[in-house]
């Protein structure tokens, strides 16, 4: 068995076959994905005993393979029966992190350049992750960083490498004192956070930015959009620019890992946990508790 060298308290991943504890070393030197960055993944979650779109999660992660020219070798609906298999193996006190991934071992015949399909491989890790607080206060600022086009990357996958793009936003931004950044497209228009998609409200109106290929529109965006739609708020997917948030009266984020988070603070504007940012957050949750049961 192979030692534990996770950070985390409770970790499981299913790989061959098998459920190993901790993070058991699964890439070598030679592996394409090491060398050559040819991985996806995706995040599902797990609290109250329910996993909230799971099945939208697990059909995602196939989706980036093949985006990606790996193979997806496992179907949707065995990942979320393994998800739910994994699940078990916790206590049920903490919420949990479902990522399934994928990886070639080796290059293509054609180019070691480009991974083999042939050679995909598969993994399930979970792991306890709270969902943190949504009283918590949040601050953003614009990054000098842009999302590529999908001319320029596969940002049609939840691909590994995207995200030292995100990283280095991340990265500067607390470096100026904020916890998280506002990014931009290549044509200077918002697109997302570095970690999540973006709201606003103006008038009580709801803004986002249109989905235009820069950027993963999250299963959790849709969820809320739909959600807030079906409630009698008006949402617009549109072209949204760094001014736009400026003059926001409420800004909040949507995403898998904490769900609906309010942002209080826009470069050197405070904002309020506004009542739509909890309206939109009380919709999720409690569509989550009365659809999502595992």
């Amino acid at each position: 068995m192979p030692v534990d060298t996770s950070p985390r308290s409770a970790t499981w991943t299913f790989v061959d076959g098998e459920w190993i504890s901790g993070n058991p070393p699964l890439i070598g030197p030679t592996s394409h994905a090491m060398w050559l960055g040819s991985t996806v993944f995706d995040g599902a979650r797990w609290f109250d005993g329910i996993a909230p779109d799971l099945d939208l999660h697990c059909r995602r992660i196939n989706r980036s393979a093949e985006a990606l020219g790996l193979a997806a070798t496992v179907s949707p609906e065995e990942i979320e029966a393994l998800a739910l298999e994994g699940v078990k193996r916790f206590d049920g006190r903490t919420a949990i992190y479902i990522k399934p991934m994928y990886w070639a071992e080796h290059g293509s015949p054609i180019s070691v350049v480009a991974p083999d399909a042939g050679s995909t491989r598969f993994a399930l890790c979970l792991f306890e992750a709270s969902l943190g607080d949504p009283n918590a206060r949040s601050s953003l600022t614009v990054s000098p960083f842009r999302r590529p086009t999908v001319e320029c990357m596969p940002t049609d996958a939840k691909a590994g490498c995207l995200y030292p793009n995100n990283a280095r936003m991340l990265v500067e931004a607390k470096k100026r004192g904020f916890d998280n950044a506002l990014v931009r497209d290549m044509l200077g228009n918002v697109a997302e956070t570095a970690s999540s998609n973006i709201f606003m409200v103006r008038d009580g109106v709801v803004f986002t930015p249109a989905a235009n290929h820069t950027f993963l529109a999250g299963i959790t965006r849709s969820r809320v959009i739909g959600l807030l739609r079906d409630a009698g708020f008006d949402v617009v997917e549109t072209t949204l620019t760094p001014a736009d948030f400026s003059a926001a009266d409420e800004i909040f984020t949507s995403g898998n890992y904490s769900k609906v988070v309010p942002v209080t603070r826009f470069e050197d504007r405070d904002l309020p946990h506004g009542p739509v940012t909890a309206k939109a957050r009380d919709l999720y949750f409690d569509w989550a508790h009365s659809n999502g049961d595992a």
